[in-house]
Formats: C-alpha cells, structure tokens, sequence
C-alpha cells in the first residue's frame, strides 16, 4: 500500500475540489465512513463550506440520526458486537428518507435526522429541500457493504494497533464489529477515496494503483470515482 502524506487542510480542500468537479448538475449523495478515532462526521463538516466556495450546495447528514430504536438495537445486550454491525444502523430509513429522494428523478426533499437514540424517539425533524446538484455528506460508521446506493464512498481507515489504542472505553465493546467490517466487506479495497488516520494530526491518502505515483496499475472500474457494487453485509 502507497500513501501520500497530505495536511488536513489540504485534505478537505483537495476533497472539495474532487467532489465539487463530479456529477455536474446531478445530486451527489457521498459516504463519509470511519469508525468513531477517524471522526468522519468531523471531515462530512469540514467539506460543506468549501464546497459551497466552489458554487456547489452541500448537506451534512450524520448517520446517527437514523440508528434503529433501543428495543431493536439492543435487543441481545447493550454490549453486544454482532448486533452494533448488524442491527444498529436503520439502512432502509436511511435509504427511503435521504438516498433514494436523490436519486436521478427523486424528488429532492429529504429528512435530516429520523431517529434519537438519546431519548428514543422519532426526532420528528422537518424535511428539507435539497438543491439541484447538490452534495449530500452522509457521515458515519459501518456505511459500505449494505447496499446502500451512494455515488461516492470516502472511507478513513484505522490500522487495528491504532483502532485499539484510540478507541474510546466505553465503546471498546465495538472493536470486534470494526474487525469484523474490515475482514468481511474490506471497505478500503473499493472505496473511492481512502484516507489513513491513524494520526489524525497526520492523515494520508491511499494511493490507487492506477496513480503514477503508486508504482502499480489497477483495471479501469469505470469513472473518476469509480462506482462498485457493494457486497451484502450479513
């Protein structure tokens, strides 16, 4: 693996230039996925207003807001590792009320946040009207393998050594999940964009091997970003 050392300012504006560039005129629905260390929510926030300097609207919308309810997502234990990878995450909420209105002849308009897990209840959130061409940044972990119909999936990867270390103690219950993730749906062997934070101070990008400056090449999977299918997360 290649990586290209890159300062985190630098990261976010070379983010915002690519994805400010893509799908013109079209909504442009991105995963911004990482576990809790790489903080993606944080990033999903850093790109909003630079991308708004480059004449594209953009949207944040932190997958924490669509977590199943408390009866379902500890239904075998508050701490229990299969259920956090399986059952946590409200895919089909999260499909129906944001990445299917931005589909190509969707209708835009779309709910910020479904569910809060703090009082569990429905966050009765009004819809909001999205842009046309808009980017939408869907922050969160465990994104990618679900099906999910993203146009762009930016993943942070965490070495385990790093992972382990930065995890914080009442979420070290998780680390199998994130394992797990990593050996079953291998995120960053498709993403379109991989970034290495185990060092947030110090991120750095994955190269492909189509770069010149990974010293490899890598088949055409078809468009700047590249759009794969992802398998099913069982």
């Amino acid at each position: 693996m290649r990586v290209r050392p890159i300062a985190p300012d630098l990261l976010v504006d070379e983010l915002a230039d690519r994805l400010a560039a893509d799908r013109p005129g079209q909504w442009l629905r991105v995963a911004v996925d990482g576990p809790p260390p790489a903080t993606p929510e944080i990033l999903a926030a850093a790109l909003v207003d630079p991308l708004r300097a480059r004449g594209r609207a953009a949207v944040h919308i932190p997958a924490g807001g669509f977590l199943r309810p408390a009866s379902l997502r500890l239904e075998f234990g508050r701490d229990n590792p299969d259920a956090f990878y399986t059952a946590w995450l409200d895919e089909d909420g999260l499909r129906r009320e944001v990445l299917d209105p931005l589909a190509p002849g969707g209708t835009g308009e779309v709910l910020p946040s479904l569910w809060d897990p703090a009082t569990d209840r429905a966050t009765r959130a009004p819809y909001l009207s999205v842009p046309p061409a808009a980017v939408v940044l869907v922050s969160g972990q465990l994104l990618l393998g679900g099906g999910l119909p993203f146009d762009v999936a930016l993943h942070l990867v965490v070495s385990p050594a790093a992972l382990d270390r930065r995890m914080p103690a009442d979420l070290r219950w998780t680390l199998p999940a994130y394992a797990r993730y990593a050996d079953e749906v291998a995120p960053a062997s498709f993403a379109d964009v991989v970034v290495r934070v185990d060092d947030p101070r110090h991120p750095a990008l994955v190269l492909p091997r189509s770069d010149p400056r990974s010293g490899a090449t890598r088949p055409d999977r078809g468009g700047t970003w590249a759009a794969s299918e992802r398998s099913e997360r069982g």
